[in-house]
């Protein structure tokens, strides 16, 4: 599996101050759980549908120096969520966006990027049993489809604390937002960010302030 923006995006932006266990929901590579674990001391636990994902997260975690903190697992949210008993100061995840869209030949792509296993509203309603009362839930959609989960996390009790515009270059449409919920209602913070400059192939100045840590080259 590629390693793509929208992952290195939430893993960098993600608030990780006062979060002793965290919850990564479809892991994949395990990018996000790694970068977590590097900004932090928490306790992480990872979970992934794709049996593949999980081998590859786990040898990327095992080379890692953070693998005691790390567990991954391959189960869906749904099951998880009624066989644990751990709740979470943050839930992260970069969750299937694609919604009655034409599928990809290889099925872990389509588990990966389509709704069919895992609604935004599934991805909602369990992360909100899962969270501990002053926790908070940070993730990445599309803007349409982020719209419509901040539109609907509110009739459950989860308030959008922080919301980011992301922009792929300068004067292009927004193309993702970043998205974090709490059930504690909190004023929410909107921001901008652009990822690419003006110069094809150079990221932009805030985007490399925010993410230069985990590049070789930046």
């Amino acid at each position: 599996m590629k390693v793509g923006i929208d992952g290195v995006l939430l893993g960098v932006w993600a608030d990780v101050h006062n979060a002793d266990a965290i919850l990564d929901i479809g892991t994949g590579t395990g990018l996000i759980a790694l970068m977590l674990a590097q900004r932090s001391s928490a306790r992480i636990d990872a979970i992934d549908i794709d049996a593949d994902a999980v081998t590859q997260a786990n040898e990327n975690i095992q080379k890692s120096p953070w693998a005691r903190r790390i567990q991954v697992s391959e189960v869906e949210l749904q099951r998880y969520v009624l066989k644990t008993e751990n709740r979470y100061d943050l839930i992260v995840s970069n969750p299937p966006y694609f919604v009655n869209s034409t599928k990809a030949p290889v099925e872990n792509r389509n588990k990966a990027r389509h709704t069919d296993t895992l609604t935004h509203k599934e991805l909602l309603d369990n992360a909100l049993t899962l969270l501990k009362p002053t926790g908070r839930i940070c993730i990445i959609l599309p803007v349409n489809e982020g719209l419509m989960s901040v539109e609907y996390a509110d009739t459950i009790g989860l308030h959008c604390t922080k919301q980011v515009v992301v922009f792929p270059k300068p004067g292009a449409v927004a193309k993702r937002l970043l998205l974090e919920f709490s059930p504690q209602f909190i004023a929410c913070v909107n921001s901008e960010i652009v990822i690419e400059s003006d110069v094809r192939h150079e990221y932009s100045p805030e985007f490399t302030a925010l993410a230069k840590d985990y590049y070789l080259k930046l």
